[in-house]
């Protein structure tokens, strides 16, 4: 999955697994930002339902000046209530508001604006919706959610509270030794082609959105028009932070001591998912994204790559071939594409080498969005940020087969099957997205999937 589980550590902490961030240019020249956390809930969740961790610092960063460093971030922090200590439901009624009595265990958040020239507190006692329990429980589910977004001084909008997953796999093909249903009669182990079955079809997340006034991410306060300065680009990516020490008394209390340490991070999908071996997978859960030239190796001659041809013998002769450093790879998801490689794109931030997610907010976007983003001719879609329609598996599977490498090497001719290459899980009927903020969809409850 795109971050879900995908280290030793971090699957240990479902509270804070980064496990999707999605960036992308919203109307009224406003960027929003979507970070994911608490992956792979079952709806039916009780009788105590998922929420954010009120131990943990979760912060949305963004680069403007290409540095790999956080120049904007929005730092979030979570506080539970109990409203009534002689029950053990979690709610005893119908919720029909954010204060009804009948909720007993209730989360708020603050929401803390940091630059470098400080931080300032935007907001505080936010509340999160409940979770989506069923008809009876949470009537008018939509109408809680609504209540739960709010507008905050300085025009950002947030939203904190659970979702249905926008991501799509299909997890239980992939990782039966890299099999594409679509593609499986091809297979070392071949087997009838079939469609792919998405994995998180039915699952719940919890969302953290924020939509931005573009000035307010900007390195010069401003709206950039011209797409090719690199001063319209940004870098986004998502983080999680427990602090050092954990003390638990003899009635198992926690209490917590020491500095912030990073526990999980997230900017381009599936990156430690796929592309940093295991050994290392919680080393980059730790370090920040200005550090990543030591991952460098890992995307310039990726695993992935190699292992295709053997999985699918004969179908990817060209890849085989294909020996030199990725240039193409360590553009997309190390420094951005510079210009010149696309016409009238870039978003290129500099020499830096850092996995972030990379928007160029001059783009606008898209009347007609494409799956494949800038595969599909589409400059608003991935990996010119992330949307949640972006068909994110497929885009990154013909990349590391050979689809880019065009862009650094002319010379180079991807393999035919390159472009029948994808997972199959794009058209899952059951997903649900908003066309408005926050855009993810609402979570489905217990009631209605087991």
């Amino acid at each position: 999955m795109s971050s879900h589980r995908e280290a030793p550590s971090i699957l240990k902490d479902p509270l804070a697994d980064n496990t999707d961030t999605y960036a992308f240019v919203t109307p009224n020249n406003t960027v929003t930002i979507v970070t994911n956390y608490v992956p792979v809930q079952a709806p039916a969740g009780g009788p105590n339902f998922y929420e954010f961790g009120d131990d943990v610092t979760y912060q949305i960063n963004i680069d403007n000046n290409g540095d790999g460093k956080a120049d904007v971030t929005y730092q979030f922090r979570f506080e539970n209530k109990i409203t009534n200590p002689n029950t053990f439901l979690y709610n005893t009624g119908p919720i029909d508001s954010l204060t009804s009595a009948n909720w007993n265990r209730r989360q708020t958040y603050s929401v803390t604006r940091i630059t470098r020239q400080g931080a300032s507190l935007l907001a505080k006692g936010l509340a999160c919706p409940p979770c989506n329990v069923g008809p009876r429980s949470t009537p008018n589910y939509s109408g809680l959610a609504d209540e739960a977004i709010y507008t905050m001084p300085r025009g950002e909008r947030v939203f904190a509270g659970q979702r249905a997953d926008a991501f799509f796999v299909d997890l239980g093909s992939v990782f039966d030794l890299g099999t594409l249903r679509p593609f499986q009669n091809l297979h070392l182990i071949p087997t009838a082609a079939a469609d792919g079955r998405d994995s998180l079809a039915r699952a719940n997340v919890h969302t953290i959105a924020i939509e931005i006034p573009i000035p307010r991410a900007t390195q010069r306060d401003d709206v950039p028009r011209d797409p090719m300065k690199q001063s319209a680009t940004i870098g986004v990516w998502g983080a999680a932070y427990r602090q050092k020490a954990t003390l638990r008394d003899r009635s198992g209390r926690a209490s917590f001591a020491g500095p912030w340490m990073q526990v999980s991070r997230l900017g381009n999908p599936l990156f430690n998912e796929v592309i940093v071996p295991m050994a290392r997978k919680d080393e980059w859960n730790a370090v920040r994204p200005h550090q990543d030239s030591s991952f460098a190796k890992f995307v310039a001659q990726p695993e992935l790559a190699k292992l295709l041809p053997v999985l699918y013998p004969g179908v990817f002769p060209n890849l085989k071939a294909l020996t030199k450093d990725r240039a193409d790879l360590l553009a997309v998801l190390l420094t951005g594409i510079p210009a010149g490689l696309i016409p009238g794109f870039q978003n290129f931030t500099g020499r830096t080498q850092a996995d972030m997610l990379r928007l160029n907010l001059a783009i606008p976007p898209s009347a007609t969005p494409n799956r494949l983003g800038l595969l599909g001719g589409d400059l608003a879609g991935f990996p010119n940020g992330r949307r949640l329609t972006d068909d994110v598996v497929t885009i990154e599977l013909r990349a590391v087969a050979g689809a880019t490498y065009p862009l650094v090497d002319p010379t180079f001719t991807p393999d035919d099957a390159v472009s029948a290459v994808e997972d199959g899980t794009f058209n899952n009927p059951g997903r649900q997205l908003l066309d408005r903020f926050p855009y993810m969809g609402l979570p489905y409850s217990g009631y209605d999937v087991p």
